[in-house]
């Protein structure tokens, strides 16, 4: 009777929901990490070494010397759209598959960054710390006055699924929608979304609240800055869902600070999990925990096309969501 080829072997590197980890165990060897942290650097060397898969978050840097250290490695899975902590090029370079899982967090995403564009403009923590601290003690006509969100301009910076899926949130509030984008969407999309595709210094001149949906990559990192924000109005909004390093977080605190600009609703921060100290005092700006896509739904499906994609490369199958395709001609 001929032999059951070997089950390859993969590293989990967080700990993710269980039925996705259950799929992984059912077709390969798991060696799964139980912290909902990131895995010390060394010991995530040691343990993947004589893995053949790595199924990771954005916390895990995948670079030459990870990929040196762990020569068997075929594929590298991030649970996340972004991949800004892989090295794709070199992974590229030794045949290592990258893969990401878009799509399945659009929404998800898109209705947190519009929770904090409401949450910003309504001053809706400063109002929740009000009625806690026992201030509320009468109705007052003047109190906690915010900024009305229907019918303004809505300035989308990367107009990609996320953008996209803001855009379509801005037509249920009769907004008018600019958006940036080296690539333009087609005729069509921007007849249904009522986008006008202009330059990122007009974006910014005219919008009422910018949100920002681009990755991150060299061109990008500081895109906002203190020349950015001194071209918004006064009354604008900012509002970062994407990467961190996409805004240039001292000039921000200037900028909230002096009054360049109304507010902000921030999910990432520029060296997270640190958040300039200069932000933890300001009122006019929201701080979530980078959790634009942490709905139960969304992380277990996250997780789940992640560990699709791992097992796929590992079994010599096209992943649903490559980084990568070039490597996959290769085989």
């Amino acid at each position: 009777m001929p032999s059951q080829p070997a089950k390859p072997a993969i590293l989990i590197s967080r700990l993710l929901p269980e039925p996705a980890i259950a799929l992984a165990r059912s077709r390969a060897l798991v060696d799964a990490y139980d912290q909902d942290a990131a895995m010390p650097r060394q010991e995530l060397l040691e343990r993947l070494a004589d893995k053949q898969g790595l199924i990771c978050v954005i916390s895990e840097v995948v670079d030459e010397a990870l990929l040196e250290a762990c020569p068997g490695l075929r594929v590298v899975s991030n649970v996340a759209v972004g991949y800004n902590n892989v090295d794709v090029a070199t992974c590229t370079r030794r045949g290592v598959v990258v893969t990401n899982t878009p799509d399945v967090l659009t929404d998800t995403t898109a209705d947190f960054a519009w929770t904090l564009l409401m949450a910003t403009a309504r001053r809706l923590v400063e109002a929740d710390r009000y009625v806690r601290e026992g201030r509320f003690r009468q109705w007052e006509y003047m109190l906690l006055l915010g900024g009305d969100v229907h019918g303004k301009t809505l300035g989308v910076v990367g107009f990609g699924r996320i953008g996209r899926a803001m855009a379509r949130r801005a037509l249920g509030f009769g907004m008018r929608v600019l958006y940036q984008d080296a690539v333009a969407a087609d005729a069509a999309t921007e007849r249904e979304l009522h986008a006008t595709r202009t330059d990122l210094a007009t974006l910014l001149r005219e919008s009422d609240f910018v949100t920002l949906h681009t990755p991150l990559i060299a061109e990008t990192r500081h895109l906002i800055n203190a020349r950015s924000l001194r071209t918004m109005k006064k009354t604008a909004y900012l509002i970062n869902a994407a990467r961190g390093p996409v805004v240039d977080e001292a000039a921000l605190v200037q900028a909230l600070k002096e009054g360049w600009i109304a507010g902000a609703g921030l999910d990432v921060f520029e060296a997270e999990p640190t958040v300039h100290p200069g932000l933890i005092g300001l009122p006019n700006v929201v701080l979530a925990p980078h959790i634009a896509s942490g709905s139960l739904e969304t992380r277990l499906r996250m997780a789940t096309l992640a560990v699709e994609n791992c097992l796929a490369v590992l079994q010599s199958q096209t992943p649903p969501t490559p980084v990568n395709p070039e490597v996959l001609t290769r085989r």
